[in-house]
């Protein structure tokens, strides 16, 4: 499925990346030409490459790091800029004007801890140009592109460097070389309000949907689960949530009962509602140890 002549001769180095999208992407649908995409339904969700949770000890080599942006995600696919779930961000035009005619994956970003007043802004059903003003895109891969990641990792660097646009960036790469200068990053990142890391395998083609290649290190695992059923609650709680009984994607269910406010007990998620815990852990049988609850899930949330 051939790209446009005006994205080979403007993103991908020649000599690293194809001008095409790999076979086996296209066949499973994975991406489509820019013309079927901007045709969909604006609430199509994308398929994109998601991450999995790293073990605390694993070993860096063969991976490219980064920090974990607390961010909201958003592709480019060289016409229209749009949310994972497929909805348009309502970007400026003088925003999305100097972005490349490439196809983007990255995270619009204020910075370390502005995830909520980011959220703010983007959600506005007319973008205002002073808060636009704040926002970069951060770019971490060509969405649907052929070659290991390391080499559509640099061609995201050229991509970056000819547009010429400092809201437009690419998320720094490292290679690390053993745990230990691993959980230092980690540590200094997470001491000075990051989120964590993400482990990218240097060798790894693009694939939607979670693999080993994909990585995300936390001071904390989280996950989603749908609020299935509310159970009553007793003694203090009497007369409001006990807890929120839950499934993950796996089909287990548990009760998620600690980490929820008294506002959050009087007024509980639904049942459908997706939620997000806390966790360390799992038993034998897959149930999440000492599960919390740490918020109802924002869909613009990375």
């Amino acid at each position: 499925m051939p790209m446009s002549p005006d994205l080979d001769r403007r993103c991908f180095l020649r000599s690293a990346v194809s001008t095409t999208f790999t076979a086996a992407a296209a066949a499973a649908g994975a991406i489509a030409p820019l013309s079927t995409a901007c045709a969909q339904a604006a609430h199509a969700a994308l398929p994109l490459q998601l991450a999995r949770e790293a073990a605390p000890d694993l070993d860096p080599a063969g991976y490219l790091v980064s920090e974990k942006l607390d961010g909201v995600r958003a592709c480019w696919d060289g016409s229209r800029l749009r949310f994972r779930s497929g909805l348009p961000v309502l970007a400026p035009t003088w925003f999305t004007a100097r972005l490349p005619a490439a196809p983007l994956d990255g995270e619009l970003w204020l910075g370390r801890g502005r995830f909520e007043e980011l959220a703010g802004i983007v959600r506005r059903h007319a973008a205002v140009d002073a808060a636009w003003r704040q926002v970069n895109y951060v770019v971490f891969d060509l969405r649907g592109a052929a070659g290991p990641f390391e080499q559509r990792a640099a061609a995201v660097r050229q991509c970056v460097a000819e547009a010429g646009f400092a809201p437009l960036q690419a998320a720094p790469q490292r290679r690390l070389p053993d745990r230990h200068a691993l959980r230092r990053w980690f540590d200094a990142v997470v001491h000075e309000g990051g989120e964590g890391l993400m482990l990218h395998r240097a060798d790894a083609p693009w694939r939607a949907g979670r693999s080993d290649a994909l990585l995300k290190l936390k001071p904390q695992s989280d996950a989603e689960a749908v609020v299935v059923a509310h159970v009553p609650g007793r003694g203090r709680h009497l007369g409001r949530l006990g807890a929120l009984q839950v499934r993950t994607s796996d089909g287990v269910e548990f009760l998620l009962g600690t980490g929820l406010t008294d506002a959050q007990r009087a007024e509980p998620p639904p049942p459908g509602a997706a939620v997000v815990y806390t966790y360390r852990g799992r038993t034998a049988s897959g149930v999440p140890r000492f599960a919390s609850f740490l918020r109802v899930r924002d869909p613009l949330r990375s």
